[in-house]
């Protein structure tokens, strides 16, 4: 899938040198976790897991953030991403992300996850296939965003598109519900509704 991430680019832009102050590098990631958290909450089967033959819908939304260390890669956990403002998420994903690289991560920082977000755009990838973190059922890979020409109210613009590649467990989860949460994702990002 790709999200129109025009609004979304300009939204970052006005509030990045709000951040800065605080010491904190505003990336996407923080909207897109909140997106996905929020999501999940509709989805149940996308935040669950497979334990012998049951499924186990989780009722808390943990996001895994896939972060290369240089020494491999570490997935340190935003817990309860969903109740969070951007601003804590931003925090949360630059204080956990330099831990997991300086190798000082707490192990409890590294478990719980219920959803994972992989992001290969700072190194300039569109589209991938992300694997699955077990024992979730699903994760989700996010591109570089870059300018391509779309037609928009029957004109031809320039808009910042996002590429998203959804990796799911099919015993746990089918194609429609899939399609179904991307969708959501999609819409909540291109509308920045992140409450």
């Amino acid at each position: 899938h790709e999200a129109d991430a025009t609004e979304l680019y300009e939204m970052r832009e006005l509030q990045k040198d709000s951040y800065e102050l605080e010491k904190i590098k505003l990336t996407f990631m923080p909207y897109i976790v909140k997106a996905v958290a929020l999501c999940l909450q509709n989805h149940p089967y996308l935040n669950a897991s497979l334990e012998g033959e049951e499924i186990v819908l989780k009722k808390y939304y943990n996001i895994g953030i896939a972060v290369d260390t240089g020494e491999g890669l570490m997935v340190p956990v935003v817990k309860g991403a969903q109740a969070k403002d951007i601003n804590t998420i931003a925090k949360d994903i630059e204080n956990l992300a330099n831990a997991a690289r300086a190798r000082k991560v707490n192990m409890m920082a590294l478990k719980g996850g219920t959803f994972t977000i992989s992001n290969l755009g700072s190194v300039g990838v569109g589209f991938f296939t992300p694997i699955i973190n077990y024992p979730e059922s699903a994760i989700l890979g996010v591109g570089r965003i870059a300018e391509k020409p779309m037609v928009i109210d029957g004109k031809i613009q320039a808009s910042k598109m996002l590429p998203l590649s959804l990796t799911y467990d099919h015993r746990i989860v089918d194609g429609a519900q899939a399609a179904r949460f991307m969708l959501d994702v999609i819409s909540r990002l291109e509308n920045c509704r992140f409450d």
